[in-house]
């Protein structure tokens, strides 16, 4: 069994050579498939991961004209060869240490989809004003989809590869992550969730959601529900 992690890319060089070493320290009971999409990065962070990655054969790594995080995890769905299959922000909001917990319930055939929450925990290390964004997007999905689920917007939702290339997903930019919930949701599929750790970091540490995004993610909410 292999996993596929996408890492969608945009100007992280400070960021992006941590992370992959992370993921290639993670030790999981499945063989591991690593696809960097860099999506027109205008730093020097594609010519590091390049570098970095070279005769490493559990990479795949491509450039294409910026287009928006969605567009990029598209094409990471596309191409992936996993049964499983992940996404891996390039940041280091989140830790890679916790895959194992989110693919095992897969494993186990205990569950199509699982999302990892950073507030199932007591401690909520989200700012402020992101939690509040967060919990209200996630209010609204419960509403409107009649789904027990606390974290809409996480990065870390994990697939069966079935589950998510039967999914048509349409959006390009950070609305990929309430139209993948949307349509899951809508089709009947259970999302099972598990506790995750979570690192936040401010837009002056490069953050690049914001409250366009959240406008957005509204809108795509209500748009699926509807639309048939």
């Amino acid at each position: 069994m292999r996993l596929t992690i996408i890492v969608p890319v945009y100007n992280e060089e400070k960021t992006i050579l941590e992370i992959l070493s992370r993921l290639e320290k993670t030790k999981l009971p499945v063989e591991k498939e690593i696809l960097i999409i860099d999506d027109g990065s205008t730093d020097n962070s594609f010519a590091k991961i390049k570098e970095y990655i070279k005769n490493k054969k559990i990479y795949g790594l491509i450039k294409k004209e910026n287009g928006g995080k969605g567009s990029a995890v598209k094409l990471g769905f596309k191409i992936a060869t996993g049964d499983i299959i992940t996404i891996q922000d390039a940041d280091l909001e989140y830790s890679p240490e916790d895959y194992k917990k989110l693919i095992k319930p897969i494993i186990e055939k205990k569950a199509q989809v699982v999302y990892g929450s950073r507030f199932l925990k007591k401690h909520h290390p989200l700012y402020k004003i992101y939690f509040l964004g967060n919990k209200f997007l996630t209010f609204i999905t419960k509403i409107l989809y009649h789904a027990k689920i606390t974290d809409m917007e996480t990065c870390y939702k994990v697939f069966r590869k079935d589950i998510i290339k039967n999914l048509q997903i349409e959006a390009n930019h950070f609305d990929i992550e309430p139209e993948i919930t949307a349509k899951l949701l809508k089709k009947g599929i259970k999302i099972k969730e598990i506790p995750i750790s979570y690192s936040p970091r401010t837009i002056e540490e490069g953050k690049k959601i914001n409250w366009k995004d959240g406008l957005q993610a509204i809108w795509t909410l209500l748009k699926y529900r509807f639309k048939n």
